[in-house]
């Protein structure tokens, strides 16, 4: 009887280690998990308004989208907006011609 409670409770604590080093393993290389090429959706940008409320800015299939996140439900803000230009390149100054 003795004998059966020991090898569970060593089952038990070595399965509950095991656990523990799945967690750190995870929180410490999970960033480098291949991602999946061609993804459609993206969070561009996050800013914390309060302890409850977000606003967030979603990519999908290149139009972004501004969504409001809080515990009274999620809020649309702006649709379909188009993503900033990007910037033009820098015009060769005269000292650099030759």
């Amino acid at each position: 009887m003795t004998s059966d409670l020991l090898r569970a409770a060593f089952a038990l604590g070595l399965v509950v280690l095991l656990i523990l080093a799945f967690g750190i393993v995870m929180r410490r290389f999970g960033d480098r998990v291949p991602r999946r090429a061609g993804k459609r959706l993206a969070v561009v940008e996050s800013l914390s308004l309060d302890p409850r409320r977000r606003l967030v800015i979603l990519r999908k299939d290149g139009a972004e989208h501004l969504v409001l996140l809080g515990p009274g439900g999620d809020i649309v803000i702006e649709r379909a907006s188009a993503p900033p230009p990007p910037a033009p390149p820098p015009l060769p100054s005269a000292a650099e011609s030759p």
